[in-house]
């Protein structure tokens, strides 16, 4: 676990920082900058209009009386993406953008879907329920 924690936490930012150097050397300062800054915007917007999307489904769910699982893993999965397209760099922009395209943002879910359900079914995780 602390080997994954310092890959994240040391091995991507510096990945990424020679990643931008390289950008810098054969695109110029600028235009570099201007690339972290645009995806970073429209990573926003996309991460606003996706949530929204999702908000809305949520709640047409929960009105109709169904529990909205699958959309909370997506609504999750956008607030992950919308996080890390504001850090920085090109992976974690590829990274965020694949987490707020539908397509793709489906295939993270199924992932997620089968580490939890063999979570499940090996007992390595408790369900505890609180009746109010």
């Amino acid at each position: 676990m602390l080997a994954k924690l310092i890959l994240l936490f040391v091995g991507i930012p510096f990945i990424e920082i020679m990643i931008l150097i390289k950008l810098g050397e054969v695109f110029g300062f600028w235009n570099t900058i201007l690339l972290v800054v645009g995806t970073g915007v429209l990573g926003a917007y996309l991460a606003k209009a996706q949530g929204f999307l999702i908000w809305l489904q949520i709640q047409q769910e929960l009105q109709t009386g169904r529990m909205p699982a699958e959309k909370l893993i997506d609504g999750f999965l956008i607030l992950i993406g919308g996080i890390v397209l504001l850090t920085p760099g090109l992976l974690t922009d590829i990274f965020g953008f694949a987490l707020l395209v539908p397509f793709s943002r489906n295939m993270f879910k199924k992932w997620i879907r089968s580490k939890l359900e063999m979570m499940v079914n090996t007992g390595e995780t408790k369900m505890t329920f609180f009746i109010g």
